[in-house]
């Protein structure tokens, strides 16, 4: 693994060396916060690094908008029968050349990164010089503590080597079960952002399925397995996923998928702006339904007499008027009279 990794431990270190310079000048240069906020400014290099990545992956969200109808389809022509509804829909991915993993290139592409910083901390906890880190720098990085956790240290670390590096367990799992639920919250919400704010819920796809399990198939992974990551790990997940929240809300707002809330919101905004140019047909069928909901009369109050029958025993009265005796044929005498 370490002769794999060994050029990423060199570019990892040494953008980490870079701005460790620079943030050395305003605070101590064993402090927590210059290293920190090295890690911090190494996720956004790495993240502008991947924004044609992020493009790809728009596009891609785009062209799967786009074949909804086409899915509809075959969703309804297959609908008794999976197995072909799937397999037409990977036909019909091939014949487009879309790809409806693409949701997860960045992630992927990250990857390599996250566990070279990975081993790098974990060569600073034993001491070991790394990439390009002098034995003076791995010294002060295994010094360094954020809230009072070194930040090579993790939650499972044994109270002895927690002490070795000058900090208590108790310091360490607070901090580091703090930073595991922010990690897990902001990858839960950034991903429930997008099902419930850019995704045309009219059609169910393979897409959305898959987005609804990484909803709740990511939070929980970073949390079974952050409590292995050393702190300067979920610095670095914490900070790519705030990274990612704000990218992601930038583009809802921006350019929506078709269809979705966000789109219906953006419209609008649009409109009451002035902005917003509607074909002719739209224009007059939103006048239509605004001077049908003008127009409706409510219905006239009632008195409890009314409601209990009334007006439907006045109505019979009326159905039912009495007969009159026609002239000259009086009518037949009671039987006083005969008396």
């Amino acid at each position: 693994m370490n002769s794999i990794l060994s050029p990423l431990y060199w570019v990892v270190t040494q953008i980490i060396v870079l701005f460790h310079r620079f943030y050395s000048l305003v605070f101590a240069e064993d402090s927590g916060w210059a290293w920190g906020l090295s890690i911090v400014s190494l996720v956004i290099v790495i993240r502008i690094a991947l924004i044609p990545l992020f493009v790809k992956q728009i596009k891609a969200t785009r062209n799967l908008q786009a074949l909804q109808p086409r899915m509809k389809k075959i969703q309804e022509r297959y609908k008794n029968d999976r197995q072909r509804q799937s397999e037409e829909m990977m036909k019909l991915y091939r014949e487009t050349g879309t790809n409806p993993l693409s949701s997860c290139l960045p992630i992927l592409a990250q990857s390599p990164f996250f566990l070279a910083l990975f081993q790098v901390l974990s060569h600073i906890a034993n001491d070991e010089k790394v990439g390009v880190l002098t034995q003076d720098q791995v010294i002060s990085a295994r010094q360094a503590t954020i809230f009072g956790a070194p930040i090579a240290t993790r939650f499972m670390d044994g109270a002895e080597k927690v002490a070795q590096l000058g900090a208590t367990l108790t310091e360490v799992r607070t901090v580091t079960i703090i930073m595991i639920v922010l990690m897990s919250a902001s990858q839960f919400f950034t991903q429930r952002q997008l099902m419930t704010k850019n995704v045309d819920l009219s059609v169910k796809t393979p897409f959305m399925n898959q987005q609804k399990m990484l909803m709740y198939v990511f939070p929980l992974m970073f949390a079974i397995f952050g409590i292995n990551f050393p702190v300067g790990v979920l610095i670095y997940w914490l900070t790519t996923n705030v990274w990612s929240m704000g990218q992601q809300l930038f583009v809802i707002n921006r350019n929506p998928t078709p269809g979705s809330v966000a789109y219906q919101q953006r419209q609008e905004r649009l409109r009451k702006k002035g902005k917003l140019k509607e074909e002719p047909a739209e224009t007059e069928a939103a006048k239509a339904a605004e001077a049908a909901r003008s127009v409706r009369t409510q219905p006239k109050r009632q008195s409890k007499s009314q409601r209990q029958g009334g007006p439907v025993q006045g109505q019979q009265a009326k159905k039912q008027p009495a007969k009159k005796t026609p002239p000259g044929k009086p009518g037949k005498p009671s039987a006083k009279t005969k008396k």
